[in-house]
């Protein structure tokens, strides 16, 4: 879709810098017979400005378009690996996978779709917290389990959201005393960074308890709009850290991933974590081995100081913790899931 995708960056439109008229905008449909096919299975969803950078940065492309290579695993992989709409789930909306922290499923839409999103199969079905009834119950399910202190607010993205609603689940969790940690895990300052407006981020640190996880896997995802977001968090007294995910072609080379953390670090963004592919069904060609990802891992930290070296981890279903890929369990967990050593 490149050329006509460059023609209709290239004009910015009246709104573009509204983050609305983003989501308002948004391409649904992917062009080509074979991409439509992976789409049916897989939602095709991406604002303008996703597009425009997909047109100029062939990385994130890989993440924005579909790739008949989705549906090689589609049949036999797992839409949920995590038990996320079942055992994980402590009441609808909220997911207790580990003793101190929950995860809070604000909304199944995104700015864009990710093709290598741990919930592809999930959504945009997955139920939310904003259903009626469900966020009193998720915070009285809270106050029953004093070990939770740290509330991760999800989905989807929770910045699809207009602020009073982003407001009303943060706080919601943010004045129980035995909270200490409420975390929003968003892709917005990547994919759609005029969402995180001067009124956002004053609203986020107004608790005193707000993080910001945020999620960019490569140097040219830190746009200039990508870095004036992060600022406005940063400087509203929020600490901002990244996840990113390791995939083929994106990000698993030494020089691509040492660009990625120093332009991270210029802009104040702790790299926090590097994470295997999720082991969901539609991402297996993305995937980058676990012995390939500790040679990466290896030579960065030779090139690079602590403060902006993450920590490379697999999420394995069952697991009690993000397994470091050094450790003895890691090659045990991922040869019992049949995942790439």
């Amino acid at each position: 879709m490149g050329a006509r995708v460059c023609a209709k960056a290239a004009a910015r439109p009246r709104g573009w810098n509204s983050w609305r008229w983003q989501m308002a905008h948004a391409a649904t449909a992917p062009e080509g017979a074979a991409a439509l096919r992976v789409a049916e299975r897989y939602p095709f969803f991406a604002v303008p400005y996703a597009l425009e950078l997909a047109a100029k940065c062939p990385e994130f492309a890989l993440q924005t378009f579909p790739d008949a290579r989705e549906l090689a695993d589609a049949a036999t992989g797992q839409a949920d690996p995590f038990s996320e709409n079942g055992a994980a789930s402590a009441t609808p909306g909220m997911k207790h996978r580990y003793p101190d922290r929950v995860l809070v499923m604000a909304s199944c839409a995104c700015a864009m779709r990710c093709r290598h999103c741990t919930r592809k199969g999930l959504l945009p079905g997955a139920g939310t917290i904003l259903e009626p009834g469900r966020l009193g119950r998720a915070v009285a399910w809270v106050r029953r389990h004093p070990a939770v202190r740290d509330v991760l607010v999800s989905g989807g993205d929770p910045l699809v959201l207009p602020d009073a609603r982003v407001k009303e689940i943060v706080d919601a969790f943010a004045a129980l005393p035995q909270i200490d940690i409420v975390r929003v895990c968003t892709r917005a300052p990547c994919t759609l960074p005029m969402r995180v407006t001067p009124a956002l981020a004053r609203m986020l640190a107004r608790p005193r308890k707000v993080w910001v996880n945020t999620h960019f896997n490569c140097a040219g995802e830190i746009t200039p709009e990508a870095a004036a977001a992060c600022a406005r968090l940063v400087d509203a007294g929020i600490p901002v850290s990244c996840q990113t995910v390791l995939m083929k072609g994106v990000n698993d080379t030494p020089e691509k991933m040492l660009a990625l953390l120093r332009a991270l670090t210029r802009i104040r963004v702790r790299p926090y974590y590097v994470f295997l592919c999720d082991p969901v069904a539609g991402v297996s060609h993305l995937r980058v081995s676990a012995a390939k990802a500790r040679a990466l891992e290896k030579t960065v930290a030779e090139s690079i100081g602590g403060l902006s070296m993450p920590r490379f981890v697999a999420d394995v279903p069952g697991a009690r913790r993000k397994i470091p890929l050094s450790s003895p369990e890691c090659a045990a967990a991922l040869r019992e899931r049949k995942l790439p050593l």
